[in-house]
């Protein structure tokens, strides 16, 4: 059910206590990709997730709009990229996640398509559930999936599961010039220690690996066992014991 497409009524009457709230970033994915890879991703993983559930389990939960901008500061020398702070990124996702348990929608899995947002996400996920405010957890599709090709930064991974959600934003004919100018890891790596903190430092074009073995097959088998997944995770959290309230000592 996207909440974005029904009634407030309709939100009363939802009878589940599961969310799914996609996040990811407006960023740049070198040339040939859209700059909202990240979010579309996470919103279509979400809604497949979300639909697949509701055929296995007879309840549906609630996909929230998603929130397109994220922690991405790495991208700033690349046009178009768009970025907030840590700390606004946290109480933001927060603030979501809160808004849906106060409507009783208190279980969330908060679907990421970012890799800057991980470390935040955890942080926050973790915060909520301890406070008692929801159970929240991330679930970042990129590290659970066993893509046919590497993932790279706008390589050949996202630009499959792009090519199957909207082939039209894909700018195949620009697969040279991200390919010549692509890095090939993430950073500047001397012992183990990453030099870098902006992605131009290692890449031209602002990708990496070259997208050209990109097909939309892979990126559609991508959605399928991306959703899978998260249907795992919903039903693993519906299950799990949780009380729902701040635990507090004796002393």
């Amino acid at each position: 059910m996207n909440l974005a497409e029904h009634s407030w009524t309709d939100a009363r009457d939802a009878e589940t206590d599961l969310a799914l709230v996609p996040v990811g970033s407006t960023e740049q994915h070198g040339p040939h990709a859209p700059l909202g890879v990240d979010h579309m991703t996470a919103e279509a993983i979400a809604e497949e997730a979300a639909e697949r559930y509701a055929a296995e389990h007879d309840d549906e939960p609630v996909v929230a709009p998603a929130i397109p901008v994220g922690v991405a500061e790495e991208h700033r020398a690349f046009d178009g990229t768009l970025w907030v702070t840590e700390d606004t990124f946290r109480s933001y996702v927060a603030d979501i996640c809160r808004s849906l348990a106060h409507h009783g929608f208190d279980r969330v899995v908060v679907v990421n398509g970012h890799g800057g947002n991980t470390g935040a996400l955890r942080e926050v996920c973790g915060r909520l559930t301890r406070d008692g405010d929801c159970y929240a957890v991330p679930f970042t599709w990129f590290d659970v999936v066993a893509p046919e090709f590497e993932l790279g930064h706008g390589g050949p991974t996202e630009t499959s599961l792009m090519l199957h959600l909207a082939p039209d934003l894909v700018r195949e004919e620009r697969y040279a010039e991200a390919a010549e100018g692509a890095g090939h890891e993430f950073g500047v790596f001397v012992d183990g220690t990453n030099l870098a903190y902006d992605f131009d430092e290692f890449s031209e074009s602002g990708n990496l690996a070259d997208p050209t073995p990109a097909t939309a097959a892979e990126g559609e088998r991508l959605l399928a066992s991306s959703a899978d997944a998260c249907v795992r995770v919903l039903a693993a959290i519906e299950e799990r014991e949780w009380t729902g309230e701040r635990e507090r000592s004796d002393d």
